[in-house]
């Protein structure tokens, strides 16, 4: 931000809020500034004051004097590296997307492997799960341009501010045609609706740049030599040399982690967690958290965030959906997988969010595939007792927690539908007994929360990896193969599309530094 500039703290109405001359006139008036002062405004940070009856809108301004300009969020650095030296990267994740551009700014020419299909493509592919229940192992909701990110929402928010520029991201996203607003939002959102222009706009970049893209090229080996990557094979047999290879392919990449073990590269188990997916009519949350019978227009629906520690274990709401819809995420024919996404309005009738136990204390045998194996159980059982189609188990809370199986269950959003099963049957006992008692336990917290209006549908079990794929600390590569660079959310390295996005940007710096090129930290 350019002149001389104040910062003020506002605690405003909505409607005081939603008003740009009310913003300015209380700004002033916080900054002891008269009216006529000739100074231009800026809102920096916006978040909800839900505790107060009825809630407030907390700003964060600046009074800029001078010409009043403003800084202008970052843009992508268009350079032309169709003669540089090429990086070949596995997975069109954010953490593939983003390791790509930073790499075109800093003079490498990314190629990238996409198993699945591009964005518009793939809608076809997601039309056939929610309809007709026929999943493409290839092309789904986790699967294809994006991510499990381009079709699950696109929350924007992290914890993990000290791996990286948050800020980057944000701007680089506003670059791409994402709203301002996410630069000042305390939870910024883009919108499932929003994400598929905007990637569409990072491949068009990538492929002006000089980068390659490739769709329907499932990687299915790694060629090494001397302990180091000298190549890739795909499904169809290709073999494109490659000395410097990043696997940024998700946490559903399950046939990745089983040619790394099976070909010995070091894997380790990791910790992931397991549940459900609970949703409420909107009006529910609304009226728990706005502390009102009808919710102020001028407030977006409303979210919670709950955490619990039950026998000394997490159990935690994960992707919470205000006005949002429940998605089919299988990546098998055989298997039932639940996550939650929302609309840039978040206007569907309905709230969900994931309820999930971490799984520290699940015996799930030896073998760094243990985990993932524990997870892919559950996920076929769930399928089993929904009929052996993409139809979810599901139950009435209350009746989840007296055990008792449900007569009937609540409208739902979950396309495929949703069938009366019992879901102490599907979760492994552990997991069952701390999810009812963080429900009893937030019931009696959250006033509105336990109700049987709301419906469980299982099974989440998709938050994070199953499984690490570890690397040096330094250079980001994998200690015992050379020229291997395990990246994002499916090395276990991030936890949504900001950390992903990050941990993709951080990746390349380090490649490029080893090419011997300047990073840019800027």
């Amino acid at each position: 931000m350019t002149g001389d500039a104040r910062t003020v703290e506002l605690v405003l109405s909505p409607g005081e809020a939603a008003d740009p001359v009310i913003v300015r006139a209380a700004a002033l008036e916080a900054a002891g500034q008269g009216p006529a002062a000739g100074l231009t405004h800026q809102v920096l940070r916006r978040s909800i004051d839900a505790r107060s009856r009825p809630p407030r809108i907390r700003l964060r301004v600046a009074l800029v004097t001078g010409d009043g300009s403003t800084e202008r969020p970052h843009t992508f650095v268009h350079r032309d590296v169709h003669k540089a030296p090429s990086l070949h990267i596995v997975g069109c994740g954010p953490a593939g997307l983003f390791c790509a551009l930073r790499a075109i700014e800093l003079g490498i020419r990314p190629v990238l492997l996409e198993r699945g299909k591009d964005v518009r493509a793939r809608r076809r592919d997601l039309a056939a799960i929610n309809r007709a229940h026929v999943v493409d192992p290839d092309s789904n909701y986790c699967f294809g341009e994006g991510g499990a990110g381009t079709y699950s929402d696109g929350k924007l928010y992290t914890r993990s501010t000290k791996r990286g520029d948050v800020r980057g991201v944000l701007d680089r996203l506003v670059a791409f045609g994402a709203s301002p607003d996410i630069l000042v939002d305390a939870h910024p959102h883009v919108g499932t609706n929003k994400l598929p222009g905007i990637i569409t706009a990072m491949r068009e970049a990538i492929l002006a740049a000089g980068g390659e893209v490739h769709f329907g090229r499932r990687v299915t080996d790694l060629i090494m030599e001397g302990g180091r990557t000298r190549g890739l094979r795909t499904l169809d047999g290709t073999e494109m040399p490659a000395d410097h290879v990043v696997l940024a392919t998700g946490h559903s990449a399950r046939d990745i982690f089983r040619m790394l073990h099976g070909k010995g590269i070091r894997i380790e188990r990791k910790d992931f967690a397991i549940g459900v997916r609970v949703e409420h009519p909107q009006t529910v949350i609304d009226s728990m958290q706005y502390h009102c019978t009808t919710r102020d227009p001028l407030l977006p629906p409303a979210s919670y965030s709950l955490v619990e520690q039950v026998d000394g274990h997490g159990v935690y709401s994960f992707c919470m959906c205000p006005g949002g819809i429940i998605a089919p995420c299988a990546t098998a024919p055989d298997e039932v997988v639940t996550n939650g996404w929302s609309p840039s309005k978040r206007n569907n009738p309905f709230a969900n969010s994931g309820l999930v136990v971490d799984t520290r204390s699940l015996r799930t045998g030896p073998g760094a595939l243990a985990g993932m194996e524990t997870q892919r159980a559950v996920e076929h059982l769930a399928w089993r007792m929904g009929g052996g189609t993409q139809c979810a188990p599901a139950q009435r809370m209350e009746d989840l927690i007296a055990g008792r199986l449900s007569a009937d269950l609540p409208a739902c959003s979950y396309p495929p539908g949703i069938v009366s099963a019992p879901l102490n049957e599907l979760l492994p006992p552990p997991v069952m007994q701390r999810l009812r008692t963080a429900l009893v336990r937030v019931g009696k917290r959250m006033r509105g929360f336990r109700t049987n209006e709301a419906v469980l549908v299982a099974v989440e079990s998709r938050t994070s990896s199953p499984v690490r794929i570890p690397r040096d600390p330094d250079t980001l590569e994998h200690p015992e193969v050379e020229g291997l660079y395990p990246c994002g959310e499916g090395a276990g390295y991030a936890g949504g599309i900001v950390s992903a996005a990050m941990d993709g940007m951080r990746v390349a710096e380090r490649i490029a530094a080893r090419m011997g090129r300047s990073v840019d930290q800027s």
